[in-house]
């Protein structure tokens, strides 16, 4: 168990509590608050950043929606001189990271997390005690929309399987709010199966958390009766949350389990109500949904990324940061009563998104969408595609029932045909387990090499 920090605990529900005042605001209310903490934001970074201020020269009178956007290699390449504290610097994270084997903080002042890098760069992130405090305090509402608010007086057990990494922002909030009134046991997705399963039914957690995908496999564990635990919530966050995983979540554990859309940069963006509706947390982070070229899509319209600004940011501002995310919003206002915007759906990052050729020498995108319609309905208990330089492949894990990789294989091919690429090669490969990242992730579309796919249809 962590060590005890009873007044971070205490700043942690102080900020809770406030969060959910916000959440009885009008949607008036809102505009409002939001456009005088993005003055403030957008003021203190000029005042105190030199990119910042060279960034955003020319731009002094122009609303947010016209300010340049950043990337994570920006942010990166001009680290030193992004971050408000000069004496911050980026080649001393990154030793304080490589060092890092428990829960420390920079200089004794800053939480730092760092990227896996799955979009091609990793990146790095700080946050002072007010920040930190922000950031588990959204992650905090996410659980209280999920049914359980923490309070000192009732012990509340938690569940996180996801990475232990001391590095992944999810250990170090696990880390932050273990106490004696939330109990934390951190399991390691890259663990063996069986160890995760003996773990969780030793600890017999009332709340579990975990990757979308780490859900799907654990329901699988409980409907076999390897895994005998009753949460009072199921809290999935990190990878696209599918239909039949939730369904099977819900037929495993007699509950439907809560979406949470977040990420390392701007912590919690959105949460599942009780309504089960993903609403933004649009007292904390404005979310921008936008197509290839930034321009504002509509709602109801799959953009082809998100950009964010963290309202509670100020040691390393992040104004219009750039998310790979591929995410539609909703024009739709939800029976719970909030004013907060709504998420129609988050259909994960441009990089999941196949190009293949089209047969007649220019390619086509190939949304996860067929994948997710011909996989999800089998009886297996995982499943991966991977595209590699002349082949896309299919990788099961088998359930309850023998999939045939011949139908199956077959079956992929015409929809991709369907889908304007008729001359995919696909290949099925039952394995023991799909590949997972470094930080215990099991994304369900892999990308590995450029893509000459020919023609025909093969498996084992």
């Amino acid at each position: 168990m962590g060590r005890v920090n009873l007044g971070f605990i205490l700043g942690v529900l102080r900020a809770r509590g406030a969060l959910g005042r916000h959440e009885r605001w009008s949607r008036t209310e809102i505009d409002r608050q939001q456009a005088a903490d993005v003055a403030a934001l957008r003021t203190f970074a000029v005042e105190r950043s030199p990119f910042y201020r060279r960034f955003h020269a020319g731009f002094e009178g122009r609303p947010l929606t016209e300010l340049p956007i950043l990337t994570k290699a920006q942010l990166m390449e001009s680290f030193d001189e992004l971050v408000t504290d000069p004496e911050v610097r980026l080649a001393d994270l990154q030793r304080f990271l490589a060092t890092l084997d428990g829960y420390r903080l920079f200089r004794g002042r800053y939480w730092v997390a760092r990227t896996a890098g799955s979009s091609g760069h990793p990146g790095v992130f700080l946050w002072n005690r007010r920040e930190w405090t922000a950031v588990v305090a959204s992650y905090s509402r996410a659980q209280a929309w999920a049914g359980i608010d923490v309070n000192l007086r009732k012990r509340t057990r938690l569940a996180v399987v996801s990475s232990k990494t001391p590095w992944h922002q999810s250990a170090l909030v696990g880390l932050s709010v273990d106490s004696p009134f939330v109990p934390v046991r951190r399991f390691d997705a890259t663990s063996p199966l069986e160890e995760i399963v003996a773990g969780l039914n030793d600890w017999r957690p009332d709340n579990l958390v975990c990757y979308a995908s780490m859900g799907r496999v654990l329901a699988e564990e409980q409907l076999a009766g390897r895994l005998a635990i009753s949460p009072r919530a199921v809290i999935c966050s990190s990878e696209v949350l599918t239909a039949e995983s939730r369904r099977r979540i819900h037929q495993a554990f007699g509950i439907e389990p809560f979406e949470v859309y977040a990420a390392t940069e701007p912590a919690g963006i959105a949460a599942e109500c009780d309504r089960r509706r993903l609403h933004l947390f649009e007292d904390l982070v404005v979310t921008e949904v936008v197509d290839e070229r930034n321009r504002p899509v509509p709602p109801g319209v799959v953009g082809a990324k998100v950009l964010v600004t963290v309202l509670f940011s100020r040691t390393q501002p992040l104004i219009r940061y750039e998310l790979s995310d591929r995410v539609c919003l909703s024009e739709a206002r939800c029976e719970c009563g909030r004013s907060f915007g709504v998420v129609q759906s988050v259909e994960g990052r441009i990089e999941d998104v196949l190009i293949v050729p089209d047969g007649r020498g220019g390619s086509v995108s190939i949304h996860p969408n067929i994948f997710h319609r011909v996989l999800e309905p089998l009886s297996v208990r995982q499943w991966q595609v991977v595209q590699r330089a002349d082949v896309i492949e299919v990788r099961i894990v088998r359930g309850a029932e023998v999939v045939d990789g011949a139908t199956l294989a077959d079956r992929v091919r015409r929809e991709l045909e369907e889908a304007g690429a008729p001359q995919a090669i696909v290949r099925v490969e039952e394995v023991a387990a799909v590949e997972q990242t470094a930080a215990g992730k099991t994304p369900l579309i892999r990308r590995d090499g450029s893509a000459t796919i020919g023609r025909g249809a093969v498996h084992p």
